[in-house]
């Protein structure tokens, strides 16, 4: 099989949305899926959550996580 070009030598940019990442159990790199808005990433977590491992990313905004302060 031959080679298909260089590989990848920068990090992927993250479109605006919110993030979760979705492995299977025992693995420690799974995939991201994004979603428009909270609530349709909290229901994606949910649908998950029964047999993968799913860890929430949270906002992303120009591909920087948002960090939010609890109480501000």
């Amino acid at each position: 099989m031959k080679s298909r070009g260089r590989p990848r030598t920068g990090a992927v940019q993250l479109k605006d949305g919110f993030y979760i990442e979705v492995c299977n159990l025992g693995v420690k790199r799974g995939m991201k899926i994004r979603s428009e808005n909270k609530k349709a990433m909290d229901d994606s977590a949910s649908l998950y959550s029964k047999d993968k491992d799913v860890i929430v990313l949270g906002e992303y905004k120009n591909g920087i996580p948002i960090i939010e302060i609890p109480g501000a």
